[in-house]
Formats: structure tokens, C-alpha cells, sequence
């Protein structure tokens, strides 16, 4: 959309409607008040739909006890013990791997929330829409909201022992809040880390023991799955009006991260600090893991609806990100004409949907308390 401001061609970025970071004074131009989109209306006028508070046990209770000589997920959550490691434990260890993986998957999220939420709010320096800019504030509530959650699960299963962020997820995170180029960090964020999300979050809430893991995760997700859309939106407004050379930076960009996430998000490295507490190392369960495991089991893995990195090729492909250039990168873990002929729901919108419905209902009330006081 081209947007008649009296803003340096050095600092505004027609492509994207953007502004360098540093230019504050081009979002005071009095004409770009008056230009606002309507796209994002709807997921704007929703947002009190899904309001929650961590700390409000009407709506999760935190203080729900469990037994932690019971696994928290199942033994999918830890495949090592499908290779020789499992061998070395005994039924106890492998029940504190299973849960020391659970807390290890959601500190990564925790940090992957932390990220979004520095992220969104970084997204208010640049936009120029204002519609976009109120969005993009809203998700920085919300994700702080996430962080506030998971921070509390930590705190009632493992005692607020939080494990240091990965080095895979800790690089892509940092690069996505600092890049000055707006695409990695709404295809990024948006896009892939939130598809991510949404995959793990759909997982966790139909497979985890703990109802309070599901019942966070549901409340999560009636978040973030318009934080999915957004970046949707955004993708189908902005990628079919990009030249060549611009889709080919994106595209490229989206495989590159594709590439690194599958073969180091879940690898034995970024695993290393669970592995000393059972006095193994990383090494050793790498050789087990390869030795176990081969890429056309990771291709079966990769056919599951909620696998999180089909959600993931799923989103490049249905927003146009994916040509005949990169299919073939996809192509090699996933049915791609399948995907193609998929509708557009994602995995998780219907837990999603159903946690609005109960959220609507305990907001209802409160709204009723509030009027008999004042």
C-alpha cells in the first residue's frame, strides 16, 4: 500500500510499511493517523475474548497438586529411552527423564515466550500501520501473560528451576528481536516459532498426564492462535506483492531456519545439562539416538497432524512463502500435495475455540461481580 508521508526515503520501507527503528518521529506524522488498514480488526476486537490471569485460580490453579514419581507426559517425550540409553536406567531414572524432558521442552518455551514478547513489542518501533502497531501491543500483553504461565507451571512442578535457553533456539530468538529487517522477524516469529507452538502446545494438551500442563496450554493457545494469524494476514497481503528478488529472500530465509530448527531444536546437544544428572553425556546419547533412529522414522514422525514441524511447512506453504524452487526441501520429510490440499484451520484452532467458550463464560461472571459493586 503506498502511504503518502512526508518520511525520509532512507528511514520508510514501502515494501513492508515500515520504519527504521530508530525513527520515531515519522510514526508522529499527522497524516499516518488517519491511514489505518482494516485487516486486522477482527483479531483486535477479539482480544478480550481470551483475557486470562496466571494468578486468577477461576481460571487455572496453579497450586493443583501432583505426584512426581509420576511421569508428567508419556515416554514419547524422551526417545532415548527407545535406544540403549533406556537400558541404563532403571524404572525410577526413567521416569525423572521423562519429566526432566518435559521441563526441558517447556523451558524452551518459556524462553520461546519471552522472545515473542520482546519481539512484539519490538515490532511497535517499526510499523507504520497503526492498526498493525495496536496488534502488535496486544501480543506483547498477551505473550507477557505466557511468560507469567509458564513461569508459574515451573514453579509448581519443578520448583522454579528454570534450564538455561538452548543454543539453537537461543541464536534464532536473539537474531529475530535484534534484526532490522521486518520479514525475518514476522515470518520468524509469527510464522515459524509460533507454528512451532502451536504444534507443541496441540501435543502436549491431548497427550500430557498433568491436567494442569493441558489446561496451560489451552489457555495459551486461545492466544496464540491469533498470534498465528496475524502473521497469516500479514503473509497474505504482503508476499504476492513482492518482486522476485524480495520472495526469493524470504523464501531462502524460511528454509535456512526450517533446516536448522529440524536438525538442532531437539538434538542430544541442547539436551546435554538433563543428561549429567543421570551421568551420561550428550556424545553417547547422540551415537544412541543415530544409531536408533533414522530419517524415515523421522519422516513417519513428520505425517502427524500435530507434529510441530509439518505445522510449521504447512504455514509456509499455505501462505505462498514455499515455490517449486524450495519444495523439494519439504518435500523430502512431508507429503507436500497433501498439505496443499488441507483446509486452512491449523492444528490446535478447535482446542483453541473451545478455550475461548471457556473463557467466555468465567469473564461473564466476573463482568456481573464488577457491576454489583460499582
Amino acid at each position: 500500500m503506498s502511504i503518502a508521508l512526508k518520511i525520509p526515503a532512507t528511514s520508510y520501507d514501502s515494501t513492508y510499511n515500515t520504519v527504521h527503528r530508530s525513527d520515531f518521529p515519522a510514526l508522529l506524522q499527522t497524516e499516518r493517523y488517519m491511514r489505518r488498514s482494516h485487516r486486522f480488526d477482527e483479531i483486535i476486537a477479539r482480544s478480550e475474548e481470551h483475557y486470562w490471569n496466571p494468578d486468577d485460580p477461576d481460571y487455572i490453579d496453579f497450586s493443583t497438586p501432583w505426584d512426581m514419581n509420576q511421569p508428567l507426559v508419556p515416554d514419547e517425550f524422551a526417545p532415548e529411552l527407545k535406544t540403549a540409553i533406556g537400558d541404563k536406567l532403571d524404572e525410577r531414572q526413567k521416569v525423572q527423564l521423562i519429566n526432566e524432558s518435559a521441563r526441558w521442552c517447556l523451558c524452551a518455551i518459556l524462553h520461546g515466550e519471552q522472545g515473542a514478547l520482546n519481539l512484539s513489542a519490538s515490532l511497535c518501533d517499526i510499523l507504520v500501520d497503526p492498526a498493525a502497531q495496536e496488534y502488535a501491543a496486544n501480543q506483547a500483553r498477551e505473550e507477557a501473560r505466557h511468560v507469567h504461565a509458564f513461569s508459574n507451571y515451573v514453579a509448581a512442578r519443578f520448583g522454579g528451576r528454570v534450564l538455561p535457553v538452548g543454543e539453537t533456539l537461543g541464536k534464532l530468538l536473539d537474531s529475530l528481536v535484534k534484526s532490522k529487517v521486518v520479514y525475518e522477524k514476522i515470518v520468524g516469529m509469527q510464522m515459524l516459532v509460533e507454528g512451532l507452538a502451536m504444534g507443541a502446545f496441540t501435543t502436549l494438551h491431548t497427550k500430557a498426564y498433568d491436567p494442569l500442563l493441558r489446561r496451560t496450554c489451552q489457555l495459551v493457545m486461545t492466544d496464540e492462535a491469533f498470534h498465528h494469524k496475524f502473521g497469516k494476514l500479514w503473509a497474505h497481503d504482503t508476499i504476492p506483492c513482492l518482486n522476485p528478488e524480495q520472495h526469493a529472500a524470504v523464501e531462502n530465509w524460511a528454509a535456512e531456519c526450517f533446516n536448522i530448527l529440524l536438525f538442532n531444536l531437539v538434538n542430544p546437544e541442547q539436551k546435554k545439562e538433563i543428561y549429567a544428572q543421570f551421568g551420561l553425556d550428550w556424545q553417547s546419547v547422540n551415537s544412541a539416538m543415530m544409531e536408533a533412529f533414522t530419517d524415515a522414522d523421522c519422516r513417519a514422525d513428520l505425517q502427524q497432524s500435530t507434529n510441530i514441524f509439518r505445522v510449521l511447512i504447512k504455514t509456509l506453504l499455505k501462505t505462498g512463502i514455499i515455490t517449486d524452487r524450495t519444495r523439494p526441501i519439504y518435500a523430502a520429510w512431508v507429503d507436500m500435495d497433501e498439505l496443499a490440499a488441507e483446509s486452512d484451520r491449523m492444528v490446535g484452532d478447535d482446542i483453541g475455540e473451545e478455550g475461548i467458550r471457556y473463557l467466555k463464560e468465567i469473564n461473564a461472571g466476573k463482568r456481573k461481580i464488577v457491576r454489583k459493586i460499582s
